[in-house]
């Protein structure tokens, strides 16, 4: 019988990080990674500090295994379009942190990354991918590889096993169709149920210990706030950009029936249509940016100015989940 389990994202901020817990994390990226993982301990990361505005913020945890690996695992729901380039720096971050300039570069951590996303990331047909870096030659296409000495050196058999790894889970594309261990976990962070018969590492102990009829009241209650809050975040999401288009279409037969009645039906028709779907989405900004962070004159004629239809979108999609008002600008200036 299926049991109701508690979200992954959930579980990592309350949950998986007592030692106890570890055995979670352990068989899920042991199945993952094709190797036993054993995590030593848990190191602070950026992001999984309460605040204020916590509800908007992704959700991690990074663990330090039995070979000194970093291991990053990243949960994220709400769209961002530049979330291949924060990977980025997330990864070059963690390579320095954890780096004393007094040390070889030989002793440079190895760091793995794992997000699991809820959105549509990219374009691609599969539901897991795994990328690495590799030297590949231009004239011959060779791969270029380390020599005997440098893999007695260091221990290590490639010259990807040096570089960063990350992988990418697609939840939304994932079509609930279990071929494999690792797909056992996937279909558990997507439906937040575990099968009888599933036999990948440690997940019986996942069913057992995230199940959300052995929490309290108080825990049950937190935890209920919390999925209250993510449904409130993707309908303020879905509402802003619903309303960005409606500004837009109303605009646009407004101002199209006036251009057109000047300058002729088509050439009014194309105008209207244009400027009003801009003019929809600098009332939605502005509006969203009264709301969130409060808004002054000069930020919003700053908006108003601003005619450039996909600067405006970025703006849109990052208004929800930025800091500040000063990142949301910035796309728009």
């Amino acid at each position: 019988m299926e049991r109701e389990l508690v979200t992954f994202d959930w579980a990592i901020k309350k949950i998986l990080r007592n030692k106890e817990n570890f055995d979670i994390l352990e068989g899920f990226l042991s199945e993952l990674l094709y190797t036993d993982i054993k995590i030593l301990e848990l190191l602070e990361s950026e992001s999984n500090q309460e605040n204020d505005k916590d509800k908007f913020n992704r959700v991690d945890v990074l663990a330090k295994d039995s070979n000194n690996t970093l291991i990053l695992i990243e949960v994220q729901y709400d769209k961002e379009l530049d979330y291949f380039h924060r990977i980025l720096y997330g990864i070059s971050k963690l390579t320095t942190q954890y780096f004393q300039k007094s040390e070889k570069y030989s002793e440079l951590k190895k760091v793995i990354t794992v997000h699991l996303v809820y959105f549509d990331l990219g374009s691609g047909s599969d539901y897991l991918y795994k990328g690495t870096t590799q030297f590949v030659g231009i004239n011959d296409n060779d791969l270029l590889k380390l020599n005997e000495s440098q893999k007695k050196l260091f221990n290590i058999e490639k010259i990807s096993d040096i570089f960063p790894q990350t992988y990418l889970i697609r939840i939304g594309t994932f079509n609930n169709e279990v071929k494999n261990h690792i797909d056992e976990w996937i279909y558990f962070f997507k439906n937040g149920m575990i099968k009888e018969d599933f036999k990948a590492k440690n997940i019986n102990k996942a069913k057992e210990k995230l199940d959300v009829l052995k929490m309290n009241d108080k825990e049950r209650a937190e935890y209920e706030s919390y999925l209250e809050n993510l449904s409130y975040q993707k309908s303020v999401f879905e509402t802003a950009r619903f309303e960005g288009r409606l500004d837009g279409k109303i605009e646009g037969k407004i101002e199209g029936k006036i251009e057109g009645k000047i300058e002729g039906k088509i050439e009014g028709k194309i105008e209207g249509k244009i400027e009003g779907k801009i003019e929809g989405k600098q009332q939605t900004l502005i509006r969203l940016l009264s709301k969130r962070f409060g808004a002054v004159d000069a930020e919003k004629q700053l908006v108003e100015k601003c005619f450039d239809g996909e600067k405006l979108d970025n703006a849109l999609d990052d208004i929800l989940f930025a800091d500040s008002k000063n990142k949301v600008l910035d796309w728009i200036k």
